[in-house]
């Protein structure tokens, strides 16, 4: 492994770490973040995803040992103290772990519609922890793939990847460009997906009386982001609209949760 000690914040082996806060500024370089060492443990795991280099503490150093082996040898190792990797990086580093990784290209949207059982269609969800925890309930309840407008925060925004719990890097997820929404769910439906809308709007019915019929052999869960909910032109591609009756006294739920009651429903619908 190459492992270099680095010699505090102003270190200029560290320049390729300056604005990794930056989401937008990192995509425009063709990177992401991984942070925290479940996360970064699961991009080494997996094999497929290019390391730039890391930056961590002696502890992460010493925990990440064994899957580190596996590495390009020139794949620079930053090591430093936890006051160092706040001070490079602008934030206190969650377990003392950062990865600077190569983007994978970017998934074609018709790959995901042709491969997919059960596919997550996510419209205007900016929140980075609402699309982490999205993608978290989708690897949980073992939905394919995410489709996402283009008004939703990146998946691989470091956020976002912590959140899901590394589940941002497994699922595979495709995002439509604005001259192509919402007519891609036109693509979607002639796949032979039946297309399912959260909302909490009427006309709806009931998420258990469309869990209580024959599952469709191909099922895509629509959700829109909170407040706003899924605009007029999305909902009305939809087959089925419903909702989750909840409380009067409770506005909405949250919809990373909402999303995942509603794919364990229809996951077990006909079971």
């Amino acid at each position: 492994m190459a492992v270099e000690r680095i010699e505090g914040a102003g270190d200029p082996r560290v320049e390729a770490w300056r604005g990794v806060r930056d989401g937008e500024l990192l995509r425009a370089r063709g990177l992401f973040v991984a942070e925290g060492r479940l996360v970064v443990r699961r991009v080494l795991d997996e094999g497929r995803y290019r390391v730039h280099s890391l930056l961590m503490n002696d502890a992460a150093l010493n925990d990440l040992s064994s899957p580190l082996r596996s590495i390009a040898e020139d794949v620079p190792i930053l090591v430093g103290s936890a006051g160092d990797l706040a001070g490079i990086a602008g934030y206190h580093v969650h377990r003392g772990c950062l990865a600077l990784v190569h983007r994978p290209p970017a998934v074609p949207i018709d790959g995901i519609i042709a491969r997919a059982q059960t596919l997550v269609v996510l419209e205007g969800v900016s929140n980075a922890d609402n699309v982490g925890g999205v993608f978290r309930n989708a690897a949980a309840f073992g939905a394919d793939a995410v489709l996402l407008s283009p008004t939703c925060c990146d998946p691989l925004y470091r956020k976002a990847i912590r959140t899901s719990m590394g589940a941002a890097l497994r699922v595979p997820f495709a995002r439509a460009d604005a001259a192509d929404w919402p007519g891609v769910l036109i693509r979607v439906r002639a796949a032979g997906f039946t297309i399912v809308a959260l909302t909490p709007r009427e006309p709806s019915e009931r998420l258990d009386a469309i869990a209580g019929r024959p599952r469709p052999a191909r099922v895509a869960l629509i959700v829109g982001a909170e407040g706003a909910g899924l605009t007029p032109a999305v909902e009305s591609t939809a087959d089925y609209r419903v909702r989750i009756p909840i409380s009067d006294d409770v506005d909405s739920l949250n919809v990373a949760v909402a999303a995942g009651i509603a794919l364990y429903r229809l996951r077990t619908a006909d079971q």
